[in-house]
């Protein structure tokens, strides 16, 4: 699984960092910053609850 996210509309919510934190961190700005993009088979499902909770729809799953 791949992960990719549109910084563009990110709206700095910061949910996806408390929800999986080991993939997602912002930047000063606030805005998503993915730090890795390959999921881990034991990880995806954390993550995709990060891409559903996202509140702007910035993130994608691959």
């Amino acid at each position: 699984m791949k992960i990719s996210a549109d910084r563009d509309i990110c709206m700095s919510a910061g949910m996806c960092v408390m929800t999986a934190e080991c993939f997602f961190d912002q930047d000063e700005h606030g805005v998503v910053v993915i730090t890795s993009e390959e999921v881990p088979r034991e990880q995806q499902d954390r993550v995709r609850l990060a891409v559903r909770l996202c509140p702007s729809g910035a993130l994608q799953e691959l």
